[in-house]
């Protein structure tokens, strides 16, 4: 599966900084154009974990790593990339991914099993493929089924557009009796720094816990109109699903579509934290935070878009 990419110039040569793709292919040249064939396909990275690449004609790209089931790439027609991978992360599979649209499957946060649930640090399966669109599954193994052995399918699609990034989630409950989950894209998205963006949505009079207050956190009740961050931040908005990220370092602005399942944001930012990167990432979080109960035989879905537009003036 290839995609063209056209890049005018005199004269070039150009190579992947990742490793080829299956089958491999070469780039072209034609008179005083070059052609960067852009592959879209399942690949590895230099640490030899899997990751699919998306390339749509029209310019945007993506990228999905089956470890985790995790988006780490989302780039617009213009190249600008939106999704974070923190400077610390690790790549090679040794550890869940320090960045990207990262699954909080079955349990957010702490409680019954491991932190933020398994889903984000195992190996999830291509079930389909085309150069815009991959679903890829989760099923029970023997390691999750010995800290929750429940009988469940997840699918994870990833189907990328000329103008957005649209992903959904399903939970199916395979077997006879009802279990209990919660959910959430733990979403790191690239800001040019913290000081040139806000955040924008329906956050103005709602109530949120504020997690960095106490040993339980403190109810409060935001009372501005477009979010700054300018300390640490672990915040709860429960009821608010419609966030925006207004970057004036980049000129751009990212609307977060949460228009099935994802109820609540979390807004997270380890600030002052230089090895974490703090300054370049803004944690906007697609959460059910209230348990689902989900009976034999039936689903839950979670649907997330991501939308960006260019804000800089139109020069004449």
């Amino acid at each position: 599966m290839k995609s063209l990419l056209v890049l005018f110039a005199a004269t070039a040569s150009t190579t992947s900084a990742f490793t080829s793709p299956r089958g491999g292919g070469a780039v072209g040249l034609s008179r005083a154009s070059v052609i960067l064939k852009a592959e879209a396909g399942l690949m590895k990275n230099d640490e030899g974990l899997e990751y699919v690449k998306l390339v749509h004609p029209d310019g945007p790209s993506s990228e999905i790593y089956l470890f985790g089931g995790v988006v780490t790439s989302y780039k617009d027609d213009d190249g600008v990339e939106y999704i974070a991978v923190r400077p610390d992360a690790k790549m090679d599979g040794s550890k869940p991914i320090s960045g990207g649209l990262s699954h909080c499957w079955p349990q957010f946060g702490p409680g019954e099993i491991q932190q933020h649930g398994f889903a984000r640090n195992v190996d999830w399966s291509v079930k389909s493929m085309t150069d815009t669109k991959v679903e890829l599954e989760l099923a029970p193994s023997d390691y999750t089924k010995a800290m929750w052995d429940k009988d469940f399918l997840c699918t994870f699609t990833v189907d990328l557009k000329a103008d957005q990034l649209c992903t959904k989630m399903l939970v199916e409950n395979k077997g006879g009796d009802s279990f209990d989950f919660q959910a959430a894209l733990h979403s790191y998205f690239t800001v040019s720094f913290l000081d040139k963006l806000e955040i924008q949505g329906s956050f103005k009079g709602k109530e949120f816990l504020n997690k960095m207050v106490g040993d339980d956190g403190e109810m409060q009740t935001e009372k501005r109109d477009a979010i700054t961050i300018s300390e640490e931040y672990d915040r709860v908005y429960k009821g608010v699903n419609d966030p925006v990220l207004v970057d004036k370092g980049k000129g751009k602005k990212l609307s977060i579509l949460n228009t099935a399942g994802w109820e609540d944001t979390v807004l997270w930012n380890p600030y002052g934290a230089k090895s974490m990167g703090f300054n370049h990432f803004v944690c906007v979080e697609s959460v059910k935070f209230d348990p689902v109960t989900l009976d034999g035989g039936a689903s839950w879905t979670g649907e997330m878009a991501l939308k960006p537009e260019d804000t800089r003036p139109i020069k004449i």
